[in-house]
């Protein structure tokens, strides 16, 4: 597949699955041996991991929206940098709702290959998430 295919493939797993939280889009967009580097140890592993991790984000930011700043890819890599943003109405990590809104910098790296996701890394600002939800100081 072509650099710009595998952008398509990225922007509608953005898109689609994470901001209209359309989890039926992962059996298609996801390769049954996926895996999640930036996932803890139990869930990096294939489409249940995937959906488990959308599900627990999702009841912690219902309306979680991840806005793509940039992309780029080359070979069967994607690289986006994405402004993710949203207000924990849920448990999070142990923590009761504050009703704060977060947005934050996130950077995320996707290998792509026969037009699903196989592999996921990412490097995102967790700390200042955490304190702008007030769950740091």
């Amino acid at each position: 597949m072509s650099a710009e295919e595998n952008k398509a493939v990225v922007r509608r797993l953005v898109e689609e699955v994470y901001n209209d939280n359309d989890l039926d889009l992962i059996d298609e967009l996801v390769a049954q041996d996926y895996v999640n580097h930036a996932a803890v140890p139990k869930h990096q592993h294939g489409t249940e991991g995937f959906k488990h991790v959308n599900r627990w984000a999702r009841a912690a930011f219902s309306d979680a929206h991840f806005t793509i700043e940039d992309m780029i890819a080359e070979g069967d890599m994607v690289a986006c940098r994405i402004t993710a943003s949203g207000t924990q109405n849920g448990e999070f990590q142990g923590s009761p709702p504050t009703g704060k809104r977060f947005s934050v910098d996130h950077v995320h790296w996707h290998r792509v290959v026969d037009g699903k996701l196989v592999e996921h890394w990412a490097v995102r600002d967790d700390v200042g998430m955490m304190q702008q939800l007030g769950l740091l100081s």
